[in-house]
């Protein structure tokens, strides 16, 4: 399985790869589930390799661990997962 920072790599830097609706499934222990949030309502700080930021539905920003990603769509299909 390819890591997900390389993948995450590949859908920015690979123009013909990246087209597409991209959508990620995080773990948040919280809810204690799934969450998928589509990629471009994701902030990936250029200083931080290991996480994102992701606002929740009153605003607030959150950071998750790219570790906690578990799923990736495109266009609606599963290409990319790793077990919970």
């Amino acid at each position: 399985m390819i890591p997900i920072q390389d993948l995450l790599s590949r859908i920015r830097w690979d123009k013909a790869f990246g087209q597409g609706r991209f959508e990620i499934g995080y773990y948040d222990r919280v809810q204690d589930g799934i969450i998928v949030v589509p990629l471009e309502a994701l902030y990936f700080d250029p200083a931080d390799h290991f996480a994102f930021q992701v606002a929740d539905r009153e605003g607030v920003a959150h950071t998750v661990p790219l570790h906690r990603v578990k799923q990736v769509f495109r266009d609606g299909r599963l290409i990319w997962h790793r077990e919970h």
